[in-house]
């Protein structure tokens, strides 16, 4: 969502009455690229971009590719073929060993993906889009939402009900890809994705060591709000980059909070009896991830407390708290701690287990959204009701 908030506002601040601009998307991967399909970058004719669809080496080609497009007004799917004995027409050894379609789309008054954006970012709920990448109506899309409202179609309504029933499963397989259509006996090529809301970072507790907790989700392009009972805390000065500071007390948490399925909840307030009671309150929310800052033994003691007062988390519940918080980097310092924690909210959000890139035998940019494995390895082969047995990897 950070690239699309960055290509938004560079957007708005083109004087298309003086300036021509395109839009370039990867749509298809095949073996190995630096960036995954969906990544984008905004070309203007004065050579100017923002986003990226590599790592620095196929841009240049693109911002040709690119003011040709603006030129014709038509929009053009271009193949890069990475391999090193493919890739000499580039004028470099990339090494990358893929073939990436990279779809470069006009900005016209008409046809203007961009403002798909603006809706995009301010929603909070996922809609999935389908994009004609080769075929006829290359570069209509169809956008759909969670109800299965198509908020945009494409120009022909039988491809439009086809398709839409297959972007509807994106949502449950959390997965971009390209497919192969047969439509009125030719082949059209189309890019389906799913594009998630802003991942929102609630912090309670506005101690020093939240700082750069909430520098780094900003970094990230992360919505963040912070939280706490004593008002010296949360001055604009040690969060000058938060979306949002409240003083709140912890009875409150639950009526003043919006906690969506795109929510990660940090409790690093070190008051234990706090941290405990905003616990109580946020458990049943729909976030996915709940992270609490201190030894495995505070959040044991919690679990005591609950027993006595005849509240058993769930299995569920407990798969998403994560204490103690963040991955094992061997963090010490609050910036290092930080990362710790960030790093563990991405590789939650991402579906990914956070373990070394070197032992992964598949692709870098893979995921398998329905392994469900994710975390698991922090309570694994433990008793969840009790919690005594845990390892970390």
């Amino acid at each position: 969502m950070k690239e699309f908030k960055s290509i938004l506002s560079a957007y708005k601040n083109i004087d298309l009455s003086q300036r021509k601009a395109a839009l370039a998307t990867v749509v298809k991967v095949m073996g190995s690229s630096y960036r995954s399909p969906g990544a984008r970058m905004l070309i203007t004719d004065d050579g100017k971009w923002t986003g990226s669809i590599s790592g620095g080496c196929l841009e240049g080609d693109a911002l040709r590719k690119a003011r040709q497009v603006m030129i014709d007004m038509k929009p053009l799917t271009v193949t890069y073929d990475t391999r090193e004995e493919s890739n000499q027409n580039l004028g470099i050894g990339l090494g990358c060993n893929g073939v990436i379609d990279v779809l470069i789309e006009p900005i016209l008054e008409l046809s203007n993906p961009i403002q798909l954006f603006e809706k995009f970012v301010s929603s909070q709920q996922p809609v999935a889009m389908a994009s004609i990448f080769r075929g006829n109506g290359t570069g209509e899309k169809l956008v759909v939402n969670t109800e299965a409202l198509a908020l945009q179609n494409f120009s022909d309504s039988d491809l439009s009900s086809r398709v839409k029933q297959d972007l509807l499963s994106v949502f449950q397989e959390k997965k971009s890809e390209a497919k192969v259509y047969t439509h009125k006996g030719e082949e059209v090529e189309i890019f389906t994705e799913l594009i998630q809301p802003t991942v929102l970072l609630l912090i309670f507790g506005g101690g020093f060591d939240a700082r750069p907790v909430s520098q780094l989700a900003k970094l990230l392009g992360w919505e963040v709000q912070v939280t706490d009972e004593c008002v010296a805390h949360i001055a604009p000065i040690f969060f000058p980059q938060a979306d949002k500071l409240s003083l709140c007390q912890r009875e409150f948490i639950d009526r003043d909070f919006n906690i969506t399925p795109y929510s990660a909840c940090v409790l690093m307030s070190h008051n234990y009896e706090y941290d405990r009671d905003v616990l109580k309150k946020i458990v049943n929310s729909q976030a996915p991830y709940i992270g609490i800052l201190g030894p495995r033994k505070r959040f044991d003691k919690m679990l005591e407390e609950f027993k006595k007062e005849s509240i058993q988390l769930t299995y569920d519940q407990l798969q998403r708290i994560h204490s103690p918080i963040g991955l094992d980097i061997g963090a010490e310092a609050p910036d290092e701690i930080a990362i710790s924690i960030i790093a563990e909210i991405q590789s939650k959000f991402a579906s990914r287990a956070g373990g070394f890139l070197k032992y992964n035998t598949g692709p870098i940019h893979q995921r398998d959204p329905k392994s469900d494995q994710v975390f698991k390895q922090v309570y694994l082969g433990a008793d969840l009701q009790g919690v005594k047995k845990s390892s970390k990897s």
